[in-house]
């Protein structure tokens, strides 16, 4: 098999979402000796797993994006873990599915009061390079409501809209909860793993040995971190109705929202 007869570009796309353990994910599965990361190049790329393609680099062409996903063996699985695609437009994601005819999808979800908070610590950082991270804070002042349009707060969080765009395309997307990848991260990747033609059993006993390790790892919970009370209860309005749809149509369940507030606090 060579480049040009790979049926995709991307084997594997998660779609997101954005602080949802979508890099945890992506460094068990880089356990596998099947699957592919493609190599930094940063700032075209965000390390070796977000490839950025529909959102920063279109313009550099669907050769350049299959050139970088192309693995040395082109059997492989290559791997795309963008956040921000689960964001995509109905045209962009009929595109993608023409040059991913075949990928397998995963979408991970999270509470999106957690989530937002989360995420805007993340911007708040990146605004502040350089700063300590104590020091942060995040407060409901002038700037506050420009912060969550850059963090695109609002459409991230809009979890049944980006899905069923998504499915409008791909009919099996694997819909994870970040409250199970927490509780049950050996269920989790089980299904993962399976979703993605993978086999866990067959593996070498040194691939093995690698991802029994990176099993180990804790998923992380959010650093508690000074956020002003007006910032959690405005957040809170906002993304309700968000949460309500999302638990009823993926019939799932978030954290509870008080102890969102005390991580957050």
């Amino acid at each position: 098999m060579t480049m040009t007869d790979r049926e995709n570009c991307a084997d594997i796309l998660c779609i997101g979402a954005q602080k949802a353990s979508t890099s945890w994910l992506h460094h068990v599965l880089n356990a596998h000796p099947q699957t592919y990361a493609f190599p930094n190049m940063d700032p075209v790329t965000s390390t070796n797993k977000e490839a950025h393609y529909w959102d920063w680099n279109r313009k550099r062409g669907p050769e350049w994006y299959r050139g970088l996903m192309t693995p040395p063996d082109p059997t492989h699985l290559a791997m795309d873990f963008t956040p921000e695609y689960s964001m995509m437009s109905d045209a962009d994601i009929a595109d993608c599915k023409a040059l991913n005819p075949t990928a397998r999808v995963i979408y991970v979800l999270r509470d999106p009061l957690a989530r937002a908070v989360s995420a805007l610590r993340m911007h708040v950082l990146w605004r502040n390079n350089g700063a300590n991270k104590e020091d942060v804070q995040i407060n409901f002042d002038d700037s506050f409501l420009k912060l969550i349009d850059e963090a695109r707060i609002f459409d991230m969080s809009s979890y049944v809209a980006n899905y069923q765009r998504w499915a409008r395309q791909y009919d099996d997307i694997l819909v994870l909860n970040y409250e199970d990848i927490v509780g049950d991260p050996e269920g989790v990747i089980a299904r993962v793993y399976s979703h993605a033609g993978l086999s866990i059993e067959d593996m070498p006993s040194d691939a093995r040995a690698e991802f029994d390790k990176r099993m180990q790892k804790r998923v992380w919970a959010s650093v508690p971190y000074p956020v002003q009370s007006d910032v959690l209860y405005f957040l809170h309005g906002l993304l309700w109705p968000k949460r309500q749809a999302a638990e009823r149509f993926f019939k799932t369940r978030f954290e509870e929202y008080a102890d969102v507030l005390r991580a957050a606090i």
